[in-house]
């Protein structure tokens, strides 16, 4: 029997949970909370596609940083070998110009050294010709071929 009043017991406050309406009132709260449920959904997939969109635009601007790079990158090579063959070519014109002028100097110091020469010779050559026309010819008559012999044979050597 005891089971019969826990029976009675249990219809007889169901009927006032009922006729208070708390059965609507769980049913509204119940469905307020799905209500809020799929709002919070919502919420999550609209962040979710604006990261999305967030995550392709970042992408595409990596992207276009490292296409940037790269032809920065490939600018910086192609100036560097431009910069280094201008350079090799300037270095070849300084040797160039350096070793002519070099050649130059030796040549001018040959020719100078023969006319050095030249002259070293024409002196010894003229002394030569003073003392033997001396030893050989006296006086005003010697004097005088000497003289003429002399500006011959430096008018022949220079």
């Amino acid at each position: 029997m005891d089971t019969v009043w826990v029976a009675v017991a249990l219809v007889i406050f169901l009927a006032v949970l009922v006729k208070f309406g708390v059965h609507t009132k769980i049913v509204a709260a119940l469905d307020s909370r799905g209500e809020k449920v799929a709002q919070e959904l919502a919420e999550a997939r609209r962040l979710r596609q604006e990261a999305e969109k967030l995550l392709a635009e970042y992408e595409g601007k990596r992207k276009a940083a490292e296409a940037e790079a790269a032809s920065l990158i490939a600018a910086a090579k192609e100036e560097a070998q431009r910069l280094s063959a201008e350079a090799e070519a300037k270095l070849n014109d300084f040797v160039a110009r350096r070793t002519k002028s070099a050649q130059e100097k030796i040549a001018q110091a040959e020719v100078q050294a023969e006319a050095e020469v030249r002259a070293a010779a024409a002196e010894a050559a003229t002394k030569a010709a003073e003392i033997i026309l001396r030893g050989q010819m006296g006086g005003k008559a010697g004097d005088t071929a000497f003289a003429s012999g002399l500006q011959e044979v430096k008018a022949k050597l220079n």
